[in-house]
């Protein structure tokens, strides 16, 4: 069969900014600021130019995040359960084939996301790709990174969404565990010249300013 190539315009891309943002004591993570600017700025930023239109899922704050140019949906699932929720809210209004969904903490992911994403997606024939990423396994001098899913940086199929529903109606909550039941490709990020502090997510306060000064 022919590969068909998925282009920008094919994508949409998915702000995740819905979180109860416990880790940092219960702040909308996507508003606190990162060189001055709210950390979910930073990312619509580095989002926007690689697909066709945009979209932000959150769940407080509404009109914080409609000022960055961009249309918000909340979660169609009661009580933050997850980044799940923000997908499925993503498909139900998703007008292009393609979902590309990221988090709004994680501020220097790559600008050649989609394209790799879709890359591989259209090359593989899969409906999901993910994101794998190198971490340190483990502390010491003879450490060796190991490339780890980063679950939600996912380049989906829109018409997944009734599978994700039937999902998430049975009470899943996991991403891997609902990609692993499609075709899903992992995606390395570990080629010469990627940032290794791409995927790095600031999950508290400290993080956050440890990566602003990194």
């Amino acid at each position: 069969m022919p590969v068909h190539a998925i282009a920008p315009a094919d994508i949409t891309g998915l702000l995740l900014a819905g979180g109860r943002g416990a880790r940092m004591g219960g702040v909308d993570k996507g508003l606190q600021p990162f060189h001055g600017e709210p950390l979910a700025l930073h990312a619509i930023r580095r989002l926007r130019p690689q697909v066709g239109t945009l979209m932000v899922n959150a769940n407080r704050n509404r009109a914080a995040y409609e000022a960055f140019g961009a249309p918000v949906w909340p979660d169609s699932l009661a009580d933050f359960p997850g980044p799940l929720a923000g997908f499925l809210s993503g498909l139900e209004h998703c007008a292009t084939p393609w979902l590309l969904t990221v988090p709004c903490d994680t501020p220097l992911f790559p600008l050649d996301l989609a394209a790799r994403l879709a890359e591989a997606a259209a090359s593989s024939g899969a409906d999901i790709a993910m994101v794998a990423a190198p971490e340190i396994a483990e502390a010491g001098a003879d450490a060796v990174p190991v490339l780890r899913p980063q679950p939600v940086f996912c380049l989906l199929r829109t018409d997944l969404h009734d599978s994700l529903r039937r999902y998430t109606e049975a009470g899943g909550r996991k991403v891997q565990a609902w990609a692993a039941q499609h075709r899903t490709v992992r995606v390395p990020f570990d080629r010469p010249g990627d940032a290794p502090q791409a995927f790095f997510n600031a999950n508290t306060l400290t993080e956050l300013h440890a990566l602003e000064n990194r």
